[in-house]
């Protein structure tokens, strides 16, 4: 439960509608969705992204650390090289994604909102004689994504900037997004960017994941995950599915029918369309949104052996696939 001293202050900015889980804390929309939309994709605006965790990794053997903990290879990251690594279970099941840059002295990270804490315990866990310090900063630094093709300056206070295709993710002080937002506008919610999200077939934690899946289903192959660093936890699983198998499931985006008034929530059930509603279920919706040019879309979870061209049913919504991972 969001703790109401934890809510951004830009909740106060006129038209601001409080988002639901897990993005409580900042705001849905600011009165228009499709505008907000536009906004983003034409490289205006911000997205108040103060409700994610802000970590930090400190010290001389930082990246050497981290290179043995993280999926990605990071021993050699260069100052102000974005980049986005998973921490797998010892059964190679995704338990964390950090999407972090280093500035020369400091790794600075971000991860989805109310993870930070068991991110924080497990980093501590497995410090042993490294000179290295980690730190939950969420309490004094927010993250703002501006879109790509912002012609934003960075703040002069800004702590860390992680520049990438789909934009930059400022890691500014708590105390100056009001400011911020000010010289900034417009303020944009997470709803348009994750309905920019779901258009780019980008994965989320705990929306695109469940307790089982593994990197390979959802694309994060390549992104997140470095196939030719050393060892980590959960190496194994991703060495022997890569080389010698296929995952079981893979990521779908699905163009939903745009004469259903309500879209298909989280874990909404999949079906073959051909079985009808009450069909066995093949799969689950991980992410739907209102996009303003293709219209209701979604990413879904559905078995590999699941026919690339099969008409599918999202909680008895037709839906057309398209296929983000190969069967």
């Amino acid at each position: 439960m969001l703790r109401p001293s934890e809510a951004s202050p830009l909740l106060s900015l006129p038209g601001a509608v409080p988002a639901e889980a897990p993005d409580e804390g900042v705001a849905a929309h600011y009165g228009d969705l499709f505008r907000e939309q536009r906004a983003l994709a034409d490289g205006a605006g911000f997205v108040d992204l103060s409700h994610r965790g802000v970590l930090t990794v400190s010290g001389p053997e930082r990246l050497t650390w981290l290179h043995l903990l993280l999926t990605q290879h990071v021993s050699e990251l260069a100052p102000g090289h974005a980049t986005e690594a998973l921490i797998l279970s010892a059964n190679g099941h995704i338990e964390h994604a950090v999407y972090l840059v280093d500035d020369g002295e400091t790794t600075w990270m971000h991860t989805e909102p109310g993870t930070q804490e068991a991110l924080l315990e497990y980093l501590e866990s497995m410090k042993f004689f490294y000179r290295v310090e980690a730190a939950d900063r969420t309490e004094e630094i927010a993250v703002v994504h501006l879109p790509a093709g912002s012609i934003t300056e960075t703040p002069g206070d800004a702590a860390a900037v992680r520049e990438t295709p789909h934009g930059r993710d400022l890691f500014l002080p708590r105390a100056s997004l009001a400011d911020f937002a000010a010289a900034h506008g417009p303020a944009i919610g997470v709803l348009a960017l994750e309905a920019l999200r779901v258009e780019a077939h980008r994965p989320r934690l705990g929306l695109e994941t469940d307790h089982r899946t593994i990197p390979h289903e959802l694309g994060w192959i390549g992104s997140a995950v470095h196939l030719q660093k050393g060892c980590y936890r959960g190496q194994e699983t991703v060495a022997r599915v890569h080389n010698l198998g296929k995952p079981p499931r893979r990521l779908v985006f699905l163009h939903l029918d745009g004469s259903e008034v309500k879209l298909p929530g989280h874990g909404a059930p999949v079906r073959l369309a051909a079985d009808g509603p009450e069909g066995r279920q093949v799969g689950f919706v991980t992410t739907s949104a209102r996009h303003h040019e293709l219209g209701p879309i979604a990413l879904a979870l559905v078995k590999r052996n699941v026919a690339v061209d099969a008409e599918l049913m999202a909680d008895g919504t037709a839906a057309a696939q398209e296929v983000v991972v190969e069967p």
